[in-house]
């Protein structure tokens, strides 16, 4: 798994002469701008759990579970939602069929392991959804483009949707995955209680 902005702080390949030298170097300091300038990234987030559909073995749909920042239409392709926590859910992308289970593979790897990776991209339409933690799983996005899952480099750490991501890290879910089935559990208790009460008078 790469790591976003790799490319920038690498050593510099050694140059035949010092022409090349200097262009490689303005390339990197251009590289490093750029990075700066804009965010192609189209996800960053952190995932909890992985549920593949119908089966691992031969996944067709994955539910991922954590808590995600998603890319905003900006000027400068530098904004992102407010990151929560929720799940997004997917479906194979027709012809890349391989491409998307080795990314839903690295995505399994990093979960539950309190790492914020980043993927997708901000230029591909549509987006994702990121889905509230009670919602039905259905209608599924298709996989997005990108640049394959990436670990997040250090550099950006200290950007808005990186510090959010960190805190709802540190902070347990209000709502476990399986919320949306609690709620039927506990009418149930709360009638069986009512029932119950009715008999005792």
């Amino acid at each position: 798994m790469k790591t976003i902005l790799d490319f920038i702080g690498q050593p510099i390949a050694r140059l035949g002469n010092p022409t090349a030298f200097l262009c490689a170097a303005a390339s990197l300091v251009l590289a490093a701008s750029s990075a700066r300038a804009s965010d192609p990234v189209g996800v960053y987030g952190f995932v909890d759990r992985v549920v593949f559909e119908p089966s691992e073995a031969a996944p067709e749909r994955i539910q991922v579970w954590g808590a995600f920042a998603l890319a905003k239409k900006s000027p400068g392709n530098l904004e992102y939602s407010d990151a929560e926590r929720g799940y997004l859910y997917f479906k194979l992308r027709p012809g890349d069929e391989a491409v998307c289970k080795k990314e839903w593979a690295d995505l399994k790897a990093v979960a539950g392991k309190r790492e914020i990776v980043a993927f997708g991209s901000r230029h591909e339409e549509p987006q994702p959804t990121r889905r509230k933690l009670d919602a039905k799983a259905e209608n599924p996005d298709v996989h997005p483009k990108g640049l394959g899952v990436t670990k997040l480099h250090p550099e950006l750490k200290e950007r808005q949707q990186i510090k959010q991501l960190l805190k709802l890290m540190d902070t347990p879910a209000k709502e476990s995955p399986k919320g949306a089935k609690a709620a039927p559990a506990e009418k149930k208790s709360l009638l069986a209680l009512a029932a119950g009460k009715a008999g005792n008078d």
